[in-house]
């Protein structure tokens, strides 16, 4: 099976597209194999799988990552429905600090978004009934959890639904601005903190 694989504007966030095969009876797709996705150059270990359900249009969550050493990269799907999804570079001293990429991902697009380290991570629901699919490639660990504010003006994240229609976490809604943040120190090909 063939794997589409795309850069986006942000070192190392990519969009893939895996091969669906269909007929009459529906499909058959490999959403994740390790050989052909090594093939691309991405060589990464997954050690867990997370499941999110958004019940309405305009749930927003985000902007997430974990600190090292429990820094993850994520491979993020939607099963069902279809999401505005963000990835941020925060990796101090990048030549791309703070820039940010959006894709939307969705069931009927049937594509990936694969966030590396040293980026944090955020997306808004724009069907109800979404349900988004990622893998990691570390365990949660609360005491490396972080989040920044969606709405920080330094990012400046164009959302496209307007602020008085999102619905957030209180975790989100509180969460620090991108300069009282936790962030990573940039290293020619990754991040550290």
């Amino acid at each position: 099976m063939s794997l589409e694989v795309r850069s986006l504007d942000l070192d190392g966030v990519l969009e893939i597209v895996p091969r669906r095969i269909g007929d009459e009876r529906g499909f058959f797709s490999e959403t994740w194999n390790a050989r052909q996705f090594a093939e691309h150059g991405i060589a990464l270990k997954f050690v867990q799988d997370n499941h999110s359900y958004s019940a309405s249009r305009g749930v927003l969550r985000g902007l997430h990552y974990q600190l090292p050493p429990y820094a993850q990269d994520k491979l993020v799907r939607v099963v069902k429905g279809a999401v505005f999804d963000v990835a941020v570079d925060i990796r101090r001293g990048s030549p791309t600090f703070v820039k940010w990429v959006a894709v939307e991902i969705s069931a009927r697009r049937w594509n990936q978004l694969l966030v590396p380290k040293g980026f944090a991570h955020g997306f808004l629901t724009l069907e109800p009934d979404t349900e988004v699919i990622y893998k990691v490639t570390n365990p949660y660990s609360p005491a490396h959890d972080r989040a920044i504010r969606f709405d920080d003006p330094d990012i400046a994240i164009a959302w496209p639904l307007p602020v008085a229609e999102l619905q957030l976490s209180d975790k989100d809604r509180t969460a620090p601005q991108l300069q009282q943040a936790e962030v990573f120190d940039f290293v020619e090909g990754g991040a550290r903190s």
